[in-house]
C-alpha cells in the first residue's frame, strides 16, 4: 500500500517524503522557506527507474522521440544522430539559460525545484534517478541556483529560469550557499554534491514544466492567506474604533446569501470584537458606509478566490507535467502540452486581483479613521495637535499610492500571449510575469494593512479609557510593543516598515488568537 505524504512524514521526524501525490502549499513553504529536509518515496524511485528503462529501450531501438533525438520547438522535425543526441542536452540547457535581471529569491527557486521533483516522482518523465537525487541533495544541503527573474513566457515550461537552475547541476553558472554567491562548481564541491553529465532526455526533463510559476505561486498564496487573516484583525480593530453597527456581521445575514467565505469572515470578526466596550458607545449609524458593512462580502470573496487558486496550484503540484510524457506500462510515448502555465497564471491573476481589492477596502477604512467628518468623533488625522501636527495624515497618502500601484499590477499578464519559436509555440501563458507581479501586490498589501492597524491603535488611544475587545486589546498591545503612540509628529517610515514586518511574521494575528482561539 502507498502511504500518503502525511502518514510517511509522521514516521520520519522532520522530513517530508516525496511521493508525487501529497504535497500541500504548507509543505512547499516548510521546505522552500524553512528548509525542512526531503527524501524520495521508495515507490517513486521505482517509478522513475521503470520509466527510464522504457526510454533506454526506445533509444536503443532508434525510435524518434521529441527532445530526445530531435530538436525542440520549430526544430522538432530535425532528427539527431546518436552522437549528437548524447551532447544535445548540454547545448539545450546552454541555449535556454537566456534570462535576465536580478536573481529570484532563494525560497522561490527552492519552491520551483521542489515542484519539479514532485513531478518526476510520477515516473512519466524518462529522467535518470541520478538527476533527481542531485536535486534532492541540493535542496537538503542548501545549494540554491542563481536564477534570473525575467525570461519565462510560461509555456513549454519556465525554460529560461529552469535551464539556469539545471546548469548548476553540471557545475556551471552560480549558486547561493551559506549566505554567499559563488560559482556553482565551488558551491557543489563545498556541499559535497557531485556534479553530473546530462544524458538523453535528462536536460529537457529537468526544465519542461511551469514549475517556477507553481513554486512561486504556492509561496505567494500562503502569504496572501496569512495576509487576509491579518486583514480581518485590522478590520475588527477599525470597526471598534469607528463604533460600527455590527448588525451587518450577524450570521443570519450571511447564511441566507450562502457564500462560505463571507460567513467565515463575519464569524471571525464577531469573535474578535466580542466584549468590546467601544462597540457599546452611543451614536451608532443606522447603516455604516460600504467599507465597513460590506467587508465580509468582499473579504469573503477573496477567501473563495484563494480557495480556487489553492485547488489549481495543488493539482499542478501533485501531477505529472512534462512533454513528451512516457507511459511505461503501455510502452508508449505521447507528446502534448502539459507544460502550459495558464492554469497557474489564471489562479495567480485572481489571487492578485483579490488582494488588490481587499487592500483598497482597507485604505477606505483608514480614510474614515483619519477624516474628522467620518470618524465618529475621533480627532483629525488622529492627533490632538491638529494644525501644529499632521498626525497620521501622510500614512494615508502612502496607502493610497500602494493601492494605486496594485491596481496597475492587477492588469492581467495571462491575456498577453506573444508567440515564440517561429510560431510553433504560438500561444503562451505569460504566467511568470503574473507570478512576479502578484508577489509585488502582496508585498505592497502588507504595508497597507500595517498602516490601517497603526491608525486603529492610535484611535484606541484616543478612545481611552473606553476599552476595546480582549482580542483587540491583545492586538493593540502587540502593535505598541513595536510602534509607540504618536504624541507629536515624527518620521513614520520606520514605524510602517517595522509594523509590516511584524505583521508578516504573524505576531499580531497570534496575539489575537491567544484570546479567541484559531481564526477560521
Amino acid at each position: 500500500m502507498t502511504l500518503t505524504l502525511n502518514e510517511v512524514a509522521s514516521s520520519t521526524t522532520g522530513t517530508t517524503v516525496l511521493d508525487g501525490h501529497s504535497l500541500t502549499i504548507e509543505d512547499v513553504v516548510a521546505i522552500a522557506r524553512n528548509r525542512r529536509p526531503i527524501e524520495l518515496h521508495a515507490e517513486a524511485i521505482a517509478r522513475i527507474n521503470r520509466c527510464r528503462a522504457l526510454l533506454e529501450r526506445k533509444i536503443e531501438a532508434r525510435e524518434i522521440m521529441y527532445g530526445v533525438n530531435t530538436g525542440i520547438g520549430e526544430l522538432s522535425e530535425v532528427v539527431l544522430t546518436p552522437e549528437q543526441a548524447e551532447q544535445y542536452q548540454k547545448y539545450l540547457l546552454y541555449s535556454h539559460a537566456a534570462g535576465c535581471g536580478e536573481p529570484c529569491a532563494e525560497e522561490n527557486v527552492r519552491a520551483g525545484m521542489l515542484s519539479r521533483l514532485n513531478t518526476h516522482c510520477w515516473g512519466h518523465s524518462g529522467i535518470r534517478l541520478e538527476v533527481v537525487e542531485t536535486l534532492v541533495a541540493m535542496l537538503n544541503r542548501g545549494v540554491t541556483p542563481v536564477v534570473c527573474q525575467k525570461g519565462s513566457v510560461g509555456a513549454c515550461g519556465d525554460l529560461s529560469p529552469m535551464a539556469q537552475m539545471a546548469i548548476t547541476m553540471m557545475g556551471e553558472g552560480e549558486v547561493f550557499y551559506r549566505g554567499r554567491r559563488l560559482p556553482a562548481k565551488a558551491g557543489m564541491d563545498e556541499a559535497g554534491i557531485p556534479t553530473i553529465v546530462f544524458r538523453e532526455r535528462d536536460g529537457l526533463a529537468t526544465i519542461n514544466g511551469s514549475n517556477m510559476i507553481t513554486g512561486m505561486g504556492c509561496v505567494e498564496l500562503y502569504d496572501a492567506e496569512q495576509w487576509l487573516k491579518t486583514q480581518e484583525v485590522a478590520l475588527a480593530m477599525s470597526l471598534e474604533a469607528l463604533n460600527a453597527n455590527m448588525k451587518a456581521f450577524d450570521a443570519r445575514i450571511h447564511h441566507v446569501r450562502g457564500y462560505p467565505g463571507a460567513e467565515v469572515c463575519a464569524e471571525n470578526v464577531r469573535r474578535l470584537t466580542e466584549g468590546s466596550e467601544l462597540l457599546r458607545l452611543p451614536g451608532k449609524k443606522v447603516q455604516d458606509a460600504y467599507s465597513l458593512r460590506s467587508s465580509p462580502q468582499v473579504v469573503g470573496a477573496a477567501r473563495e478566490a484563494f480557495r480556487w487558486a489553492r485547488y489549481m496550484l495543488e493539482i499542478e503540484l501533485n501531477h505529472a507535467a512534462d512533454n513528451p510524457t512516457f507511459f511505461p506500462d503501455e510502452e508508449l510515448v505521447l507528446t502534448g502540452a502539459n507544460f502550459q502555465g495558464t492554469p497557474m497564471a489564471l489562479a495567480l491573476e485572481l489571487a492578485g486581483m483579490s488582494v488588490t481589492t481587499v487592500a483598497a477596502l482597507s485604505e477606505r477604512r483608514l480614510n474614515r479613521l483619519m477624516n474628522p467628518h467620518l470618524s465618529m468623533g475621533l480627532p483629525a488625522f488622529l492627533t490632538k495637535g491638529a494644525g501644529m501636527f499632521s498626525g497620521l495624515m501622510l500614512s494615508q497618502y502612502t496607502a493610497g499610492a500602494l493601492v494605486c500601484e496594485n491596481r496597475v499590477l492587477s492588469h492581467p499578464a495571462a491575456t498577453g500571449s506573444i508567440p515564440a519559436a517561429a510560431d510553433q509555440e504560438d500561444f503562451v501563458s505569460m504566467g511568470m510575469t503574473t507570478a512576479i507581479k502578484t508577489r509585488q501586490i502582496i508585498e505592497n498589501a502588507w504595508y497597507v494593512v500595517a498602516i490601517e492597524m497603526m491608525a486603529a491603535a492610535q484611535a484606541f488611544d484616543m478612545r481611552y479609557p473606553v476599552r476595546p475587545s480582549p482580542a483587540g486589546q491583545a492586538a493593540y498591545e502587540e502593535i505598541r510593543r513595536h510602534v509607540k503612540k504618536l504624541e507629536e509628529d515624527r518620521p513614520l517610515h520606520e514605524d510602517i516598515n517595522t509594523l509590516a514586518r511584524v505583521a508578516k511574521e504573524g505576531a499580531i494575528v497570534e496575539a489575537a488568537e491567544k484570546v479567541v482561539g484559531k481564526l477560521n
